[in-house]
């Protein structure tokens, strides 16, 4: 007679057979690994990061340190991203807190008064990514505040999705921290909330990330969760009764020093990493890692690993496939971010403010005057000008006028938001730049405001020359 565990392991085969050829692309290709994060509470920091890493220990900053996706919803700030794929390979998910810090928001109201709703993003490629959406999922929750660090897994039982997160919320009398989920297919609509952590008592519990063990071992699924320890639980259902295994305390990790655990498998052999954020000491994160997932005695500290030039704080990590990771790092792994210095204002800088393009110094927030200069999107010889902190919109003139939006794809955008660099018409070391479709045009400032005009005056070359700075 086969074993409880045999017959888990065949049903469990069964289920996933959608994942199967990403799984196999992982054996063949042993790619990379991608984390989704962001960098704390300072100016942009509350938004969305990438960060690349080859052995799944040492990581490299994506886009030169600047962020790839940038919240214009709810309280315009994000924290605690979790990247979800599906599980055909073909759809990705960004979810993330809709909460900023930054902006002067203290964690007493986030608690209390918090948005209720997730920001969420979509994409097919992991490179080009939609607008973001507000997902409201604790709005049915009695009292609940802000709800935070969301995550999703599959579950092939239902052929859905459950979304989890953390609330701060009263049930039974007791106001604490416990995590509540809900059944999604797409992420645009949700289920009424359902509690599905809870401790007893008032201990409360935030940051849980689940993953999937191997389907020989005695778990099907392992659970990571910040209490008052890091602990680790086994279950053979995502829904199902679940097995306290252990913690971290005999590493010295435990809930009053680390927070905001992420799983992921090394792609190269048997063996997982538990990240855990060091949030006491403001230290970062530090891996810890194990052979047996079910045996949290056997976790144990790692002596070299490397995050990048990023403070990265809570997020999550995927394993890519080898296409995926050549998708990413042709399009992240090498734009690093400009600025554009007025040759007859050398204190002034170009910058976007409401959508308009200015020139202006002392320039707040920085990264309003950053863009990356990227292959032309009409003609790969000319350039196109991208914003740092508005990934996926560009500078286009309309009507002679400058503006900043969002590329639609249309050949006629992409026409407006083409340039290319020639010498400075007023001093041959800076440049200047000739539009794409108006050849007899070039950009400049008026009145300290964007133009596309022709240039016949001295005063006009000076107006149309700028030096690229770092």
């Amino acid at each position: 007679m086969p074993s409880r565990r045999t017959v888990l392991a065949t049903a469990f085969t069964s289920a996933v057979a959608s994942a199967l050829p990403i799984r196999a692309a992982f054996a063949q290709a042993q790619p990379g690994y991608l984390m989704v994060h962001f960098t704390g509470e300072q100016t942009d920091g509350e938004q969305i990061y990438l960060s690349h890493s080859g052995d799944g220990l040492h990581w490299t900053d994506l886009n030169g340190g600047d962020l790839i996706l940038h919240s214009t919803l709810g309280t315009k700030g994000v924290r605690d991203p979790a990247l979800i794929r599906s599980p055909q390979g073909d759809r990705y998910w960004i979810l993330a807190t809709d909460l900023h810090i930054g902006s002067g928001t203290t964690w007493w109201e986030s608690e209390n008064e918090g948005s209720t709703a997730l920001v969420v993003w979509e994409s097919t490629d992991l490179v080009s990514w939609s607008d973001p959406w507000l997902l409201d999922v604790a709005g049915g929750v009695g009292d609940a505040g802000c709800a935070w660090a969301p995550e999703a897994i599959w579950d092939p039982a239902r052929g859905d999705y459950i979304l989890y997160w953390t609330i701060f919320s009263t049930l039974n009398g007791i106001k604490k921290h416990r995590i509540w989920y809900a059944r999604t297919s797409d992420f645009t609509s949700v289920s009424a909330p359902q509690l599905y952590i809870d401790r007893l008592g008032g201990q409360g519990l935030i940051d849980t990330q689940i993953i999937e063990g191997p389907v020989d071992g005695p778990w099907r699924y392992y659970r990571a969760s910040r209490d008052n320890e890091i602990t680790i639980e086994g279950s053979d259902s995502l829904l199902g009764a679940w097995t306290r295994l252990g913690d971290l305390s005999h590493l010295g990790l435990h809930g009053g020093n680390v927070e905001g655990p992420i799983w992921t498998k090394f792609n190269d052999r048997d063996e997982w990493a538990l990240w855990v954020d060091q949030f006491f000491t403001d230290g970062g994160y530090m891996p810890v890692t194990t052979d047996d997932l079910s045996d949290p005695g056997s976790y144990g500290t790692v002596a070299e690993w490397d995050l990048g030039g990023t403070h990265k704080r809570h997020g999550s990590i995927l394993n890519l496939t080898a296409a995926e990771e050549a998708r990413v790092l042709d399009r992240w792994q090498h734009t690093s971010s400009m600025r554009l210095q007025s040759f007859n204002f050398p204190d002034r800088r170009v910058r976007h403010y409401d959508f308009d393009l200015l020139l202006e110094p002392n320039i707040t927030p920085e990264q309003d005057g950053r863009f990356r200069m990227v292959p032309g999107l009409a003609d790969p010889d000319g350039i196109s000008f991208e914003s740092v902190n508005y990934p996926g919109h560009y500078p286009r003139h309309w009507d002679f006028d400058f503006a900043l939006e969002a590329d639609d794809g249309s050949a006629q955008f992409a026409a407006d938001a083409t340039f290319y660099r020639v010498d400075g018409l007023a001093d041959g070391s800076w440049s200047s730049f000739r539009s794409y479709n108006f050849p007899d045009r070039y950009l400049r400032h008026y009145d300290y405001r964007l133009r596309l005009d022709p240039v016949a005056t001295a005063s006009d070359r000076a107006d149309a020359t700028f030096r690229i700075i770092t």
